[in-house]
């Protein structure tokens, strides 16, 4: 059978990395290849810093969705793929990889990826992590003071000038897509662990 990709989708700061997280701890790490849509922004070494810190990093042309979804289809057809890994301190690609080998289940994760049509395709079943703004902006402030090493005025101005606004034209109407609504991120462990357990099902009816 084919693997069956499950796509988590979600604003910045929702939780849906933490659901990721956490349906790779229940289901077990070796039946699930992980493929996060932060992996494929686009290499900005060619800019400057100062070009860098105004470039907008929540429309879809930041990403190399093409590579992604390259990357799915060879994943779904049996073969292992290497993704690139971001530095999100220096904002450009560098030059390791992640080995993905195959595996019944493909998670992917990105607040954009059911904005997406052609990733959307790829997905079996499509989750919407769904969480108040005001703590989604403070999750995200938290992660990219002490993660990133911006300060608290940057992460701000960043949110007011392109997060928030490319939230409402494209993260926000991607939910229609949506099969499973999962309020409050990573916190709604009834929601994860009855999505774990779906997984574990489909798996147990493989063999």
């Amino acid at each position: 059978m084919q693997p069956i990709v499950f796509g988590v989708a979600g604003g910045t700061g929702s939780g849906k990395t933490t659901v990721a997280q956490r349906i790779l701890e229940l289901v077990g790490a070796d039946k699930v290849a992980f493929v996060p849509h932060d992996a494929y922004y686009r290499d900005l070494s060619h800019l400057s810093p100062e070009e860098r810190k105004g470039f907008n990093f929540d429309h879809p042309n930041a990403l190399e969705t093409p590579l992604m979804v390259q990357q799915l289809k060879q994943l779904r057809a049996g073969h292992a793929i290497d993704i690139p890994v971001y530095d999100f301190k220096t904002h450009t690609r560098t030059t390791r990889t992640i080995h993905i080998e195959p595996a019944p289940i493909i998670l992917v994760e990105g607040i954009l990826i059911l904005a997406e049509p052609e990733v959307r395709k790829l997905c079996n079943v499509r989750l919407f992590v769904d969480t108040d703004a005001d703590i989604r902006l403070i999750r995200r402030l938290r992660r990219d003071i002490q993660e990133r090493g911006r300060t608290a005025e940057s992460v701000i101005e960043q949110y007011l000038t392109t997060v928030r606004p490319m939230h409402m034209e494209f993260v926000e109407p991607s939910k229609r897509h949506a099969d499973i609504i999962i309020p409050e991120g990573g916190f709604n462990e009834v929601a994860i662990e009855m999505i774990a357990a779906r997984i574990s099902s489909l798996l147990a009816g493989e063999k």
